[in-house]
């Protein structure tokens, strides 16, 4: 946990609510460390809530289930949880499944207050108690480390994947080859689109046709040949940056769509006439609820996608280091904290990661 903007991480308690009939209890055993969380513990977002327990990326086993639960859950079970723990599930958009828009408020899985006016804490601990239906079931076929940053960075790819219905022949452009990005390659080349990779720099050329690309451009090649215009009909931009959206909106074909995913603070600058042509649009997308994010994390079960990963041991000092090292920059392409006690040897474990 930690205790201010300034401070560094350390161990300590919270207080976890007792298990209801819609609860369950999880036994955590893996957490990513999402870039949102660096922004939330470093005050650069407003509403942090010290002390924080950052953490939506987690998965673990249930070690108790309330008698409602039980209908779908049991004990020993893998799950994971995302972004959010609760909702109003009355409105319309709870209704139809887009909980994270919940007109009430969603209850965000860490740093918000719930209902009950109770602080909520996140997976960078031990355990966790939460409300059945905002819990996704694991696959057998992804192992725990790799499942934790699709509850978050792979519902955030598969959302716009699945609403402008990239498949077989979509020429998709994948901006960013960061800790979303390389997701974003691998769920594009599955779905069977030509993806091509977007870089400032072709420092991660090599790893971009790895993950599945079919080719990789730099921001500097993109301005110096005018016939890529209009060569994209899907653009995911992973990256917080908002400049050269005109740029971007020239290379999308006739009603080609341009997602802008990463959570930037300057607002987005671009020619009313880059939209008119080709009757270009530019799309929001915030991760998913929690069916489609159980239908992501099962895709991605399905296809052999997950996360290129590195583990960080479960305490303080560990996470202190892995975040100075993302503020850097310095991680490919996520980090996911071991959880368990005692924590086996991890690199053993995951020697490929």
């Amino acid at each position: 946990m930690v205790d201010d903007p300034n401070g560094l991480f350390h161990e300590g308690e919270v207080q976890r609510r007792d298990v209801g009939p819609d609860d369950v209890k999880i036994s955590i055993e893996f957490c990513g460390i999402c870039h949102s969380d660096l922004h939330q513990v470093s005050g650069d977002w407003p509403g942090s809530i010290f002390p924080m327990v950052p953490g939506h990326e987690i998965v673990g086993v249930i070690e108790e289930v309330g008698s409602a639960a039980a209908q779908n859950f049991a004990v020993g079970q893998r799950v994971g949880v995302g972004c959010f723990v609760g909702s109003c599930g009355q409105c319309d958009a709870c209704r139809s499944g887009h909980e994270q828009f919940c007109e009430k408020g969603q209850i965000s899985t860490y740093n918000a207050m719930d209902y009950e006016g109770n602080p909520t804490y996140g997976g960078y601990s031990r355990s966790m108690t939460v409300d059945s239906r905002y819990v996704i079931r694991i696959p057998d076929a992804l192992d725990s480390a790799h499942a934790a940053p699709l509850l978050c960075a792979g519902v955030t790819l598969f959302a716009p994947m699945e609403r402008w219905g990239v498949e077989e022949g979509t020429t998709l452009a994948v901006i960013g080859m960061g800790g979303i990005g390389h997701i974003g390659v691998q769920m594009g080349q599955s779905r069977g689109a030509n993806v091509t990779v977007i870089g400032r720099t072709d420092s991660k050329k090599a790893d971009a046709m790895r993950f599945g690309a079919s080719r990789f451009l730099t921001v500097d090649q993109l301005r110096a040949d005018p016939k890529l215009q209009g060569s994209f009909d899907v653009i995911l931009n992973t990256t917080a940056g908002s400049n050269d959206v005109d740029l971007y909106l020239s290379l999308l074909t006739v009603d080609g769509v341009y997602v802008p995913l990463g959570l930037g603070d300057e607002q987005l600058s671009f020619a009313p006439s880059s939209l008119f042509w080709n009757n270009r649009v530019i799309a929001g997308s915030l991760i998913g609820g929690v069916g489609l994010n159980q239908k992501s994390i099962s895709y991605c079960a399905a296809e052999g996608i997950a996360p290129q990963i590195e583990i960080v041991p479960g305490t303080a000092e560990a996470v202190n280091d892995a975040y100075a090292r993302l503020k850097r920059s310095d991680v490919r392409y996520r980090f996911v904290i071991d959880m368990r006690v005692p924590s086996p040897d991890a690199a053993a474990e995951y020697p490929e990661n």
